[in-house]
């Protein structure tokens, strides 16, 4: 199964052969040539043939490294995301830690919005991505939250952060929800009336474009109260 196959190649577990000549392409410099292709075009545009040709190689030669494009988007998503951020120097307790395990993984999927399409459903986990997980995990060790809760935590501020990238990477502007807002204001001119508290909330300018640290604040204050409850 490509699956199978995928998670080889990720955990480095593919046998070296000692014989014949030295390979010429990594599997590093392959994922990072798709990653071009899909930052530019989307994941779409990114094809073995595409891909050799980008390398400078036969599509067959291409094989040799990587069967197929689910282990090749496997490699580019792991490599992609990145390994997670150091948390040691940030302070004391597990909420800034969260809050910048949070904010740095937002960081990687604007950069990489293929990505989000790339992360869902049943498929190949990599070490980098596992890392992140590793990282909110501990971060919540010793709260009192049971092992479900932790990854529920985890889950729901992962949620978080891929609904508001997805959102950013849609509306190509620098203010996204500003620019969302000047849609629906469009639409509401003249109705008012019909819809009056939503036209009463666009119509406050207050905390504009803050989506992601409202989100964020509200998931972590419900997490302090489950933790104030455990102990």
């Amino acid at each position: 199964m490509a699956a199978d196959t995928a998670i080889t190649l990720l955990w480095g577990e593919r046998p070296v052969s000692k014989r014949g000549p030295k390979p010429a392409l990594t599997l590093d410099a392959i994922a990072a040539a798709g990653i071009e292709i899909a930052d530019a075009e989307g994941l779409a545009a990114v094809t073995m043939q595409r891909l050799a040709e980008r390398l400078g190689v036969t599509k067959m030669a291409l094989y040799r490294y990587v069967p197929g494009k689910v282990e090749l988007v496997a490699l580019m998503t792991d490599l992609a995301i990145g390994g997670p951020p150091p948390l040691a120097e940030v302070a004391d307790g597990w909420r800034p830690k969260l809050e910048v395990w949070a904010r740095r993984l937002c960081d990687r999927f604007q950069a990489h919005p293929w990505a989000l399409e790339a992360t869902v459903g049943a498929r190949a986990i990599g070490p980098n991505e596992l890392g992140w997980l590793e990282q909110a995990a501990a971060a919540l060790t010793g709260t009192g939250l049971t092992g479900s809760q932790i990854l529920d935590v985890a889950a729901t501020i992962a949620g978080h952060v891929r609904m508001i990238a997805q959102q950013v990477a849609a509306i190509p502007a620098d203010a996204p929800e500003q620019a969302m807002g000047e849609v629906m204001g469009a639409l509401l001119a003249g109705r008012e009336d019909r819809f009056p508290a939503l036209a009463a909330a666009l119509a406050d300018p207050a905390g504009r474009d803050q989506a992601l640290d409202f989100g964020l604040r509200c998931i972590l204050d419900g997490v302090e109260s489950l933790i104030d409850r455990s102990s």
